[in-house]
């Protein structure tokens, strides 16, 4: 039971990181002041900004299941 618990930490911890990772890589074009800004650089952005939101969630849920999985962990070593 304690391998699968601490398993299940290692495991959420490493998606978690990734997908921090893969949220902070994502860029987006730069738009300059002077530049009008049209229908496709308006849903560039929005497009790029829900992607990012929704990595982030993914990997506040991972980092979710990584804390608890510490902790359920914790209270086994307490426990036993």
């Amino acid at each position: 039971m304690i391998q699968i618990v601490d398993a299940l930490g290692i495991v959420s911890a490493l998606i978690a990181a990734g997908l921090w990772l893969r949220a902070s890589t994502a860029r987006v074009r730069r738009v300059s002041r002077d530049e009008t800004l049209d229908a496709a650089d308006i849903n560039r952005i929005v497009i790029a900004v829900n992607r990012s939101q929704i990595l982030n969630r993914r990997a506040a849920l991972a980092t979710a299941v990584s804390a608890v999985a510490t902790a359920l962990r914790f209270a086994l070593d307490l426990a036993g």
